[in-house]
């Protein structure tokens, strides 16, 4: 990822992240990443989900670049990507230059 995608006001590429996270358990997703990264068996058990949707909805978030996959051992931790999310006191908020959206858990 680089910062000129980031930064980028192409409606096209705002669309693509805003369709990404169009779906109530994607942004449920986003919400349990926002404490830390967490593997596919973590986030079934967190949101009460089958393996296979949890991980059709990771798959369409890792392909939208919000979220980022780290192996570690025969385990894959998926957290959120930094380039687009920032911390501050009172919520969290994806930045994608086009717009910027604050999501609260």
């Amino acid at each position: 990822m680089t910062d000129d995608l980031v930064s980028s006001e192409d409606p096209t590429t705002c669309a693509t992240y805003l369709k990404a996270l169009g779906d109530p358990v994607r942004l449920r997703i986003v919400r349990a990443l926002q404490n830390c990264p967490l593997t596919v068996s973590d986030l079934v058990q967190i949101l009460d989900l089958e393996m296979a949707n949890v991980s059709h909805h990771l798959r369409v978030l890792f392909h939208a670049d919000l979220v980022t996959v780290e192996k570690s051992g025969k385990f894959s931790y998926y957290q959120l990507n930094p380039d687009f999310f920032s911390k501050s006191s009172s919520a969290k908020s994806l930045d994608f230059g086009c717009c910027k959206l604050n999501i609260r858990t």
